[in-house]
């Protein structure tokens, strides 16, 4: 009697653990909670590129030799900003006219025709180098006016020893009309504190 007993409890327990794992196995998945869908966060900002630290190093060489106060670094530094927006749009103007100098370049109409329509492009990205190299010069005369006399003269003084190792360098091998265009030399280097595009020499 004892043994039949522990028959039927074995039975009983079989039954069970069968009817539980088939109620496990037929879960569907909708019965399964969804796990929160993890969304990814874009970072719609854009990343300035690395500043270059010779390019600091000069920067600060430069407010060093001038001795800036803290309050025109800071002058400096809105001079500089301003001078880079203002030159943005004179260099895309030059990107896309190099871009449509490249285009008719490509194309397949008659030479003569060719040659009148980079002539024309060329004297367009002459006339907004000009331009950019006249921005470059107000932003001179922005950072100068914040300057006091001693340090105004001693400006022009890294000025004159900038130029003079600048025709050093370009002495030999110089295109023959660098250094006398607006803009690519004739005045000397420009200061690292200006902050704006330097263009390229023009093409011909």
């Amino acid at each position: 009697m004892m043994k039949k007993a522990l028959l039927i409890a074995s039975v009983m327990i079989f039954a069970a653990s069968a009817t539980m794992a088939a109620d496990t196995t037929n879960v569907t998945p909708d019965a399964v909670p969804a796990k929160p869908a993890v969304q990814s966060k874009e970072c719609n900002c854009k990343k300035r590129p690395p500043v270059n630290p010779e390019f600091k190093k000069r920067q600060a060489d430069f407010e060093n030799r001038l001795k800036l106060t803290d309050e025109q670094k800071a002058q400096a530094k809105e001079i500089r900003q301003k001078g880079i927006e203002q030159m943005k749009p004179i260099m895309e103007k030059i990107k896309e006219k190099r871009m449509e100098a490249e285009a008719v370049k490509r194309s397949r109409i008659a030479v003569e025709m060719q040659q009148e329509k980079l002539a024309q492009i060329h004297k367009e990205i002459k006339a907004l180098k000009i331009q950019a190299h006249e921005l470059r010069m107000q932003n001179m005369k922005d950072f100068e006016a914040i300057l006091t006399k001693k340090q105004q003269k001693e400006l022009k003084k890294m000025k004159e020893e900038g130029r003079k190792n600048f025709e050093k360098r370009h002495k030999k091998g110089a295109h023959p009309e660098f250094g006398r265009r607006p803009g690519f030399g004739s005045e000397g280097p420009k200061p690292p504190f200006s902050g704006t595009v330097e263009p390229a020499p023009v093409e011909e």
